[in-house]
């Protein structure tokens, strides 16, 4: 859930889900050496997946160099899962290895999930793309009548972003602060109208259709408008018309619920004393429609495949979902769906992050390979550009196969913040 700044930018917003639930959170390193040494790696797990020593060393070079506490991935190719593997420690205290198999918080790629109900919607001929959100929500959201469907899912809205709402989250370089959002802030409940009522209350970035820019709150009301539609909450919709028909085990929208269920790495912020705290609880309506999401590495492959191979939406809103506008950072962004550019082919997903996890999904344009990645972001890295590189080669290698740099020479042309 972010504007996509630049690491250095990001590291100073600290706790801020402005900040992380998109481009996911500060790339961060391993735990202090008085918690634990040399995170445990636990490879490759082989069933039904396959070794590969060279992905497998790609990731934990990507552990080391972006200081994450803990990494998973998976490679889906032609229905099957053809590699997964893990590094790192899935929890500080305990010393537990971190496994391929667990679940995390997927922040933004929830949007891809809602965007998908939403073109479902359209199908039916429930939804217009191009009518204004005022036809579904009227008196709701500012510029209502002027801003259409569409552009609440491509992010040309022009709607502020609730999560840069000054004192939403903690000051980072303000430990009491921090401490207050920790203690309280993280367990705060937050009404979908709560969370579109602070975008309100400020002026437009821009008219509507005229310009991009990135904000949560055009998700928030994209659920609002499913709700209003469908009778019943995006959540439930979701689980309706995707999680389900799917055979998504370990996919969930939570609305308040603070855990992540089942196996899975615990996700940490360092405090500006230095200390971790464990934030992997949180109350996820701060992030609703926009980054609500918990999954995992097999289930976010098969949903990426199902989408892009045409099982969830009809060609003609497949092609709406992949109309894309620039994004202005290396990019192209859909509706919910991100454009990034390779060696091997344009590749289609979303980035996202959440207080102690980062993840990255992207698939060819055919839905035959698909690559999950989560991190869980810890310390600050001193080389982001190195941190950016090990991520890139990973996610290439991972995403194009055999065929990629031998041939080219090229990594994905996306520049190295997008994925950080």
């Amino acid at each position: 859930m972010s504007d996509m700044q630049l690491p250095a930018e990001r590291r100073r917003l600290g706790l801020r889900i402005a900040a992380t639930v998109l481009a996911g959170a500060t790339v961060v390193a391993l735990a202090p050496a008085a918690m634990a040494a040399e995170p445990v790696r636990t490879g490759v797990e082989q069933s039904p997946a396959v070794p590969d020593r060279g992905l497998q060393e790609s990731l934990d070079a990507l552990l080391k160099a972006s200081g994450s506490s803990a990494a998973l991935a998976e490679v889906r190719d032609h229905g099957r899962a053809v590699w997964r593997g893990a590094a790192g420690t899935g929890n500080l205290d305990s010393g537990t290895p971190a496994r391929a198999d667990g679940r995390f918080r997927i922040g933004s790629v929830t949007k891809t999930f809602v965007s998908t109900v939403v073109l479902q919607l359209v199908a039916e001929g429930r939804v217009e793309l191009d009518a204004p959100v005022g036809r579904y929500l009227p008196g709701v959201v500012r510029n209502g009548d002027t801003i259409t469907v569409r552009q609440l899912l491509n992010h040309t809205s022009g709607l502020f972003n609730y999560t840069s709402e000054p004192g939403f989250f903690a000051d980072p370089e303000d430990e009491a602060s921090v401490r207050r959002w920790l203690d309280e802030g993280r367990w705060t409940t937050h009404s979908a109208r709560q969370l579109v009522d602070i975008a309100n209350r400020h002026e437009p970035y821009f008219p509507p259709g005229t310009d991009w820019k990135y904000s949560n709150t055009n998700y928030i009301v994209a659920g609002m408008v499913i709700e209003k539609v469908t009778g019943r909450t995006w959540n439930e919709e979701v689980e309706r018309r995707i999680i389900r028909p799917l055979g998504l085990r370990d996919t969930s929208m939570p609305t308040t619920a603070g855990a992540v269920p089942g196996r899975h790495a615990h996700g940490y912020f360092k405090l500006p004393s230095g200390r971790p705290v464990d934030v992997t609880k949180l109350n996820p309506s701060m992030a609703g429609a926009a980054g609500a999401g918990i999954s995992s590495a097999a289930d976010l492959t098969r949903f990426n495949a199902a989408l892009l191979g045409g099982k969830l939406l009809g060609p003609a809103q497949l092609a709406e979902m992949k109309q894309t506008v620039d994004a202005k950072n290396g990019t192209r962004y859909g509706l919910g769906l991100v454009q990034l550019p390779s060696a091997c082919g344009d590749l289609w997903g979303h980035t996202g992050g959440i207080p102690g996890y980062s993840t990255v999904l992207i698939g060819n344009a055919d839905g035959t390979r698909q690559v999950a990645l989560s991190q869980n972001p810890y310390e600050d890295v001193a080389d982001q550009e190195a941190a950016g590189r090990a991520k890139l080669e990973f996610l290439t290698k991972a995403g194009c196969g055999d065929d990629v740099t031998a041939k080219s020479g090229r990594a994905l042309t996306v520049e190295p913040h997008m994925l950080n």
